[in-house]
């Protein structure tokens, strides 16, 4: 089993890129989001952490090996979980995964269909389905997602910050409650009392607003 690659970047494709190592040139197939970060590594020496598996159909005895890579182990680790849900093959979860890892499983982790039926080849149902199969599994690999996202936001202001608290009190998650507040800003941009937030937040919650 290989489960890690080091080698010279030579060529990127739009779902795979070639290492040369060796005199060797290995095929890795890669999602939309690692592509584009590799982008920028184009010629120099990358590690890609890696799966191996098998492509075709055993019974027509014609059975394709291939690797598949991810920046980190926590993004190769969370991609081993995304392709067990049901329906949910090794290609489809490479094409669907455009955005990091981090930012789907808060998807996941928030119930938030909409997001993950905005990926490609996933839709509502499937959606549907990744949370119903995930939600509560992946919520260690969510956990860089909301501080990336706030960061470039900037500053909280303090009227979220104590509505971001009611919420937490309340019993909700502070993630799940944080991307609430987030889309109610989104969509209700202006200066408002704590109290109107967390009334806000759980007309999304509750799909008031259209989830």
């Amino acid at each position: 089993m290989i489960v890690r690659i080091t080698g010279n970047l030579t060529e990127i494709g739009e779902a795979r890129v070639v290492l040369d190592r060796d005199g060797l040139a290995y095929e890795v197939m890669v999602c939309g989001s690692a592509r584009e970060a590799l982008e920028e590594q184009r010629g120099r020496q990358v590690t890609l952490y890696t799966l191996h598996y098998l492509e075709g159909s055993a019974a027509g005895g014609n059975l394709t090996p291939r690797l598949v890579g991810f920046l980190t182990p926590e993004e190769r680790a969370f991609f081993e979980l995304f392709i067990t849900v049901k329906n949910m093959g090794t290609k489809k979860a490479l094409k669907a995964l455009v955005q990091p890892a981090s930012e789907v499983a808060a998807a996941i982790e928030s119930g938030d269909a909409r997001a993950l039926a905005a990926l490609p080849g996933i839709g509502r149902r499937m959606a549907d389905q990744i949370i119903a199969e995930l939600k509560g599994k992946v919520e260690v690999f969510a956990l860089g997602a909301a501080p990336r996202a706030q960061e470039a936001a900037g500053p909280r202001p303090p009227e979220l910050d104590d509505a971001l608290q009611v919420m937490v009190a309340l019993g909700e998650k502070r993630l799940e409650a944080e991307r609430w507040l987030d889309q109610a800003v989104a969509r209700h941009p202006g200066q408002r009392g704590a109290d109107e937030w967390v009334r806000l937040a759980y007309r999304i919650r509750s799909g008031l607003e259209g989830g």
